[in-house]
């Protein structure tokens, strides 16, 4: 087909026939859409975290740079411990988007979920752990942001395994919309993949501090 030909299609009518096609057969899901919107929302909110916490930590470079009362905080096992829970429950995610069989889905879509809860508990006795060694919010600085970055992401996490609890439930009550099932899977994958990209950048900026 040659591109003058491809410039004058109309996209809106179905190949070679007459009407309108069905909006449903070439534009996304609201759902679709509302994640990506998201996902630029919270890239901005976490950029600019990031941002303040580079200036007040004092990067070379950065106007108006650190005062002084910086003091990084240790490296515990559990941090890392956290994070293999997390890649664990983001692999999970992607086998159940890439299930056929009804039933692998669900354990999977499960087993997801399952890594996401051990994670954010994880995440609470690391609190623990750091508060229990004298790492209390308002001691310095970096505790602060450490506190309100990890509360971030941990929040949106939640909401995660709100939406996994929706998609289970869907799988559960015998739908027989099963594109929309899989669709919800597939966008969870989606999720859990950004929250780990988000975690591992947050975990290096706090572990080279």
């Amino acid at each position: 087909m040659s591109l003058i030909s491809r410039l004058a299609e109309k996209s809106w009518l179905p190949p070679g026939g007459e009407g309108f096609a069905d909006p449903a057969d070439y534009r996304p899901a609201a759902s679709t859409v509302g994640l990506y919107l998201y996902f630029g929302v919270a890239t901005v909110i976490f950029t600019l975290l990031i941002a303040a916490y580079l200036v007040r930590m004092g990067v070379p470079g950065m106007e108006h740079g650190g005062a002084g009362d910086w003091r990084p905080m240790p490296e515990p096992p559990l941090l890392w411990i956290n994070t293999v829970v997390l890649i664990g429950s983001s692999l999970a995610w992607e086998a159940s988007s890439r299930s056929v069989a009804w039933e692998r889905m669900r354990l999977m879509t499960v087993a997801g979920g399952a890594l996401g809860l051990v994670f954010l508990a994880g995440q609470l006795l690391l609190w623990r752990q750091y508060q229990a060694a004298g790492y209390f919010l308002a001691a310095n600085p970096a505790n602060a942001f450490f506190y309100l970055l990890t509360a971030l992401h941990g929040l949106h996490l939640a909401g995660g395994i709100f939406a996994c609890a929706r998609t289970l439930g869907q799988m559960g009550a015998g739908t027989t919309d099963s594109a929309r099932v899989f669709r919800n899977v597939r966008l969870c994958a989606i999720y859990w993949h950004f929250l780990l990209l988000v975690w591992v950048l947050l975990a290096a900026l706090l572990i080279s501090t």
